[in-house]
């Protein structure tokens, strides 16, 4: 199968997820009228305009032309027209009870819950790989950094991360060094470290790197690496030899000493280029049995983009060499708590005020597409797309459940609201906050959507080689 024929047919696996999982919840909502004898004018997945219809037993079912979700339309709970479109019928119809509809508005997470419960079982049963860099030791410091300037250095290992215990380097928002650095609130950092058998407390500084408007804003770093062996990827090629081409280093090669200092990770070698001030070095590296040295002088290529830089050697770094997949069976109360407490970290972290997460980190429909798409891609795709599935739809139930206008935990309070006052709220006045907000929810999904069609655009110069200074012989 061709490339294109291979990526549209993933493109179109993405898409009939989501479908199924916008037609799940919303089914909900539909057979939960049904048996309360609601009236349904319409289903339909995804908003606006129908771009496809078909009325079966005086229900309309529709496809929308916009990718934002779905609706059950019923006459007789709250309408939002200028999202769903007026009411097919004219007919007056009788009122429903609160109980009525706060069973029609919770059914829909309730779909979507145990739509995730069911997605569970199977990770259960055939397992889902876990991606991780289990080790949490210090492999590398960035010269003149964060970190460097707190007295980080290279074989410490880290302990906990502003109070949290921390197993991996990265792999886990919950316990995941790199992780917990992104998500610190507050201007500075705090690390446990043990260092030479003792046990220390350092505070850092970070940094967060700027990016284009239309970009998601970076998270905070300190600028440490993971120790691990420092594998070459690729050779950068370029016009003139790059220093590596000159030194005749390989891809494949792991670079165990730099100037006879071991090295513990690839951080840790541009570290020992800074502290012997970009000069030639004395590489000590492994080519499959054999252990061979060379110099290398590293050099700062040509043109603007690099005038700021630190000279380079001309290397890209196997960054895959230190991550372990281990096929794991979480059972499926581990994978809905774990969905759930990752919505509550994510919730009060956007929601915080000393956070440096925003709503911008958040992902909208074309951001989860893609995710989805990536996580096909790779090996055993469609176990690690099973286990987003589980946790897409605990975010979906969860989200529907906020007590929000538009949203369904904001129909539930709306109902609790008329029960406790024994009338409804009127109905006009709930019609234009429901539209309001859903224009606004609407408006923010566009504004999500900005961002993942901005992370998408190659970052960087216009291209082109790279042009490395000529060195006379």
């Amino acid at each position: 199968m061709s490339d294109f024929f291979y990526a549209l047919l993933l493109m179109l696996v993405v898409i009939g997820i989501f479908n199924v999982i916008i037609f799940v919840h919303e089914l909900g909502h539909f057979l939960a009228a049904r048996w309360r004898g609601l009236q349904v004018d319409r289903f339909q997945i995804w908003f606006g305009k129908p771009i496809w219809k078909k009325e079966i037993n005086g229900v309309q079912y529709g496809l929308g032309w916009l990718p934002f979700g779905g609706f059950v339309a019923l006459p007789q709970m709250v309408t939002m027209e200028s999202v769903e479109g007026s009411n097919r019928g004219e007919d007056e119809l009788p009122p429903v009870s609160p109980l009525d509809k706060i069973i029609v508005a919770f059914a829909g997470p309730l779909f979507s819950l145990s739509l995730a419960v069911l997605g569970s079982l199977l990770v259960w049963q055939v397992g889902k790989p876990q991606d991780a860099i289990t080790s949490t030791v210090i492999g590398g410091v960035v010269a003149d950094g964060p970190a460097d300037k707190a007295g980080l250095l290279p074989g410490d290992k880290i302990l906990e991360v502003n109070g949290e215990p921390v197993d991996w380097f990265r792999g886990s928002i919950f316990k995941g060094v790199q992780e917990q650095i992104m998500l610190t609130e507050g201007e500075v950092v705090k690390f446990k470290i043990e260092r030479d058998g003792e046990v220390q407390f350092v505070e850092s500084n970070f940094g967060i790197e700027e990016t284009a408007f239309f970009r998601r804003r970076a998270l905070p770093r300190v600028g440490i690496g993971a120790a691990g062996p420092a594998i070459i990827g690729e050779i950068l090629e370029g016009e003139n030899e790059s220093p590596a081409e000159r030194a005749g280093l390989k891809k494949g090669d792991q670079v165990i000493q730099v100037n006879g200092v071991e090295v513990v990770g690839t951080l840790h070698v541009s570290q020992l280029l800074a502290d012997n001030e970009w000069k030639q070095s004395v590489f000590q590296v492994k080519r499959g049995d054999q252990v061979i040295e060379c110099s290398v002088t590293p050099l700062k290529p040509e043109g603007e983009m690099f005038e700021d830089q630190d000279p380079k050697v001309g290397i890209l770094w196997d960054w895959q060499a230190n991550i372990e997949t281990a096929m794991v069976h979480p059972t499926p109360y581990f994978q809905i708590f774990d969905s759930l407490k990752t919505m509550w970290v994510t919730i009060s972290k956007v929601t915080s005020p000393s956070s440096h997460v925003g709503v911008d980190q958040l992902a909208g429909p074309v951001g989860i597409a893609r995710t989805k798409y990536l996580l096909l891609k790779t090996e055993d795709g469609w176990l690690r797309v099973m286990w987003f599935f589980v946790l897409f739809n605990v975010n979906l139930a969860v989200l529907n459940m906020l007590p929000l206008p538009v949203l369904d935990g904001g129909h539930i309070v709306m109902a609790i609201i008329e029960w406790v006052r024994g009338r409804p709220v009127n109905q006009r006045v709930l019609e234009v906050v429901q539209t309001g907000f859903a224009l606004l929810l609407i408006g923010f999904m566009l504004f999500i959507t900005t961002k993942d069609l901005g992370d998408t655009i190659p970052s960087g110069g216009k291209g082109g080689k790279v042009v490395w200074p000529e060195v006379a012989q």
